[in-house]
């Protein structure tokens, strides 16, 4: 039996083949993916759906009676982009990863992101000491007894940690001093008006991407993926971010003061907005 001719053949990349420059011999090799055969080609697939990611303009989708009139106009839609959602677990930052993730994020070629808490504190702790190459098959719990954590291959000492909570302890402390000045100033407005003011009520409570964004400029550091998010006005949300070292520490006050608050409703809001816009 034969096979169609729509059938690609599995053929991978001619390295002999002369490219003008490292780019097209880049693009070259990803092209290649495709028709390699295995994961070689759902890597390859994945690059495609990037690149229509990137390429498509709301000018590719018709308007159609019941849309926004003032999306009507096809020079208007024509700049109008997808917004992309990028999403990553603890361990991309952990990693070497992070500094991928990070050129993505300086660039502008993502426009929200999603990630754990780790996926934010260690971005963070990297800023402070660096993580180390280690090997699978070390034990655990013989590290353990020298102070040194292990996440798969990477080597953590544990006063990466101790150093990531001495610089976030004061500044929740800072967070919640703004938020309780915020509150009394609101206060202030609403007995004067005798509480009959129309204005609506502002938040006086931080979110936890608002949160993640006053911890990227803190940091003030180009390493760091949180930093280059804040500046370039790029969210980050993180539905569990106390289910780390920041809720540790956000536990720990507590203790010391009660009342400091993060409004994860306004964040589900903000995220819901922009899948939606």
């Amino acid at each position: 039996v034969s096979m169609p001719d729509d059938v690609p053949i599995c053929k991978g990349h001619d390295f002999n083949t002369a490219c003008t420059s490292d780019k097209d011999n880049i693009d070259s090799i990803m092209d290649s993916m495709l028709t390699t055969g295995f994961q070689a080609t759902n890597l390859g697939k994945a690059v495609e759906e990037i690149k229509r990611m990137r390429k498509w303009r709301l000018s590719d989708t018709p308007w159609k009676e019941g849309d926004d009139e003032a999306l009507r106009d096809p020079a208007v839609r024509s700049k109008i982009r997808a917004r992309i959602f990028f999403a990553y677990t603890s361990n991309q930052i952990s990693c070497g990863q992070r500094e991928v993730i990070k050129f993505l994020v300086q660039h502008k070629m993502v426009d929200v992101i999603v990630t754990t808490a780790g996926g934010i504190e260690e971005d963070i702790i990297k800023c402070f000491e660096p993580t180390y190459m280690g090997d699978f098959k070390l034990s655990g719990k013989e590290l353990r007894k020298k102070g040194i954590n292990r996440i798969g291959n990477l080597l953590v000492p544990n006063k990466n940690y101790c150093k990531f909570e001495d610089w976030v302890a004061p500044l929740i402390s800072k967070m919640h001093d703004e938020q309780d000045a915020a509150f009394l100033e609101q206060a202030k407005e609403l007995a004067a008006s005798n509480g009959q003011s129309d204005e609506p009520l502002k938040p006086f409570a931080y979110t936890p991407s608002e949160f993640i964004a006053r911890l990227g400029k803190e940091i003030n550091n180009e390493e760091s993926v949180l930093y280059w998010a804040q500046k370039n006005d790029i969210p980050i949300f993180c539905p569990a971010l106390t289910d780390g070292s920041v809720g540790d520490m956000i536990y720990f006050h507590s203790y010391k003061r009660p009342g400091f608050i993060l409004d994860i409703a306004r964040d589900i809001r903000r995220i819901n907005d922009l899948s939606v816009q």
